[in-house]
């Protein structure tokens, strides 16, 4: 049994970080790091008390004091997750690195940048651009997460065909381990084979194997030019069944590949007020090319548009200038908010599959919502196969019907994708909110190294307890 947080013990807190960086004892302050993006609120969990330390010296002594006193450690970083990982599923202490939120190096010599784990993604971005340089590996959600929110989940987004995710970039880690110690992982090299790679372990462990004080991000040149396609398709086979052909017919890589469901698109364009300018639409992609050379990329962009003509395309919009690149994403960016709308009562996933069976996967979608009755518009990146099939509640279902029958439409649609070789998260993780359901999809041996590596990281299990699965 874990220790409750007393009066002692936040004094002992302030004493290591300063008295305005604890809040004890106000709930109004401690409810906002009680819980994550999860519109499900039986997720959320109050901390006992919030600390805010601002170096990893400050993490170490709080991490020995935890295990000294068998206090649970919950790591946190902007609260933008959407799987329950920053949650305090066990009270105790919330450790918000939202002070530590330096930009501490930019290496252009070894296009290496240094940055403590409170730094907003996209503030790298905006500070590297002068350079020319840039961070590839960021999310969509990279104006309001913080970078280490995206290592603990090896966030990926939009561009993950040509640029990969997070893991991907992240080259060196200083790492405050559960039990205090400070150690570095990796650096500013390129190569390393020496033992196992335990920067990529780290990378995508949620915050259960240890605390991120310092990352150390590979960098690329920033390219000059983008052009976007928007291409309508009569139905999804037609549209998916291009995807491929873009990298094997078209011999190129693009940025991204973005697919839309007819749910997702007509019920966009509905809360924004806009008419679909083709009505026969049932599928659409977003295709994104980038590079330094303009003439080169509207070759390309050229190239790809007589490939869709001839595989089925209903109708391609091109756009190169932001302006017009805004208009043709919008209804992308706004498919989250226009199921908000209609239902704040949902579960948003982000399942992956190989990209051949996205087209299997489309009709079971339609099948599970007419099963079960609700609604599961699917959207997100075609290109890699992880798209958010979210699970919304129709506005006259009664919630207790709803919370039944939930968990069935999850284990259905989980065991559907461990039958078609996909599994249960692509990016946002498991936390809290799936950690039941990974056995469907993950075997008993390799669960059980998992525990054994966590255990042997964070013998008294006080890092993040609770997630990813139960000791």
């Amino acid at each position: 049994m874990y220790q409750p947080v007393t009066q002692e013990i936040v004094s002992r807190l302030e004493e290591i970080v300063g008295k305005k960086n604890v809040i004890f004892g106000d709930a109004e302050k401690l409810e906002n790091y009680s819980h994550d993006e999860l519109a499900e609120k039986e997720y959320a969990h109050m901390p006992d008390v919030v600390v805010k330390p601002g170096s990893a010296d400050e993490v170490s002594a709080i991490m020995k004091l935890a295990n000294e006193e068998n206090i649970p450690v919950t790591p946190r970083g902007a609260g933008t997750g959407l799987s329950g990982g920053g949650v305090p599923a066990h009270g105790g202490i919330l450790l918000s690195v939202e002070n530590m939120n330096r930009i501490l190096e930019v290496d252009l010599d070894n296009l290496m940048v240094v940055v403590e784990p409170g730094v907003v993604t996209n503030d790298i971005n905006e500070m590297l651009a002068p350079h020319g340089v840039f961070f590839a590996g960021y999310p969509m959600s990279l104006q309001s997460c913080f970078v280490g929110g995206n290592v603990a989940e090896n966030a990926g987004g939009g561009r993950a065909i040509k640029y990969g995710v997070t893991g991907r970039y992240i080259m060196g880690l200083e790492v405050v381990l559960p039990t205090g110690e400070i150690v570095e992982f990796g650096g500013k090299r390129v190569k390393d084979v020496t033992g196992y790679n335990m920067v990529q372990l780290m990378v995508g462990s949620e915050g259960t194997l240890g605390i991120y004080t310092k990352i150390i991000i590979k960098l690329l040149p920033l390219p000059t030019s983008k052009i976007d396609l928007l291409a309508l398709f009569p139905d999804v086979e037609t549209a998916i069944n291009v995807v491929p052909l873009i990298m094997t017919k078209g011999r190129l890589i693009p940025t991204g590949i973005e697919f839309m469901d007819r749910l997702s698109i007509s019920t966009t364009h509905d809360y924004l007020g806009e008419k679909m300018p083709y009505p026969e639409t049932n599928a659409a992609l977003l295709i994104e090319l980038d590079g330094t050379n303009p003439d080169q990329l509207r070759d390309e962009a050229m190239a790809v548009s007589e490939l869709l003509m001839e595989n089925g395309v209903i109708e391609v919009y091109a756009a190169e200038t932001p302006d017009t690149q805004e208009k043709i994403w919008k209804v992308r960016r706004n498919i989250a908010e226009a199921f908000k709308a209609i239902s704040p009562v949902q579960s948003l996933e982000d399942i992956v599959v190989p990209i051949a069976q996205i087209p299997k996967l489309m009709p079971f979608l339609a099948e599970l919502s007419e099963k079960h009755d609700v609604l599961i518009p699917c959207y997100g990146h075609a290109g890699d196969g992880n798209l958010h099939a979210t699970i919304v509640k129709k506005a006259e279902t009664e919630i207790e019907v709803w919370k039944e029958t939930l968990p069935q439409v999850l284990t259905e649609l989980y065991e559907k994708m461990a039958e078609l070789g996909g599994t249960i998260s692509g990016e946002h993780g498991i936390g809290h909110k799936r950690k039941k359901y990974m056995p469907l999809v993950v075997g008993e041996t390799e669960i059980a190294l998992m525990k054994k590596i966590k255990l042997a990281f964070d013998p008294n299990n006080i890092l993040n307890p609770g997630k990813m699965f139960d000791l």
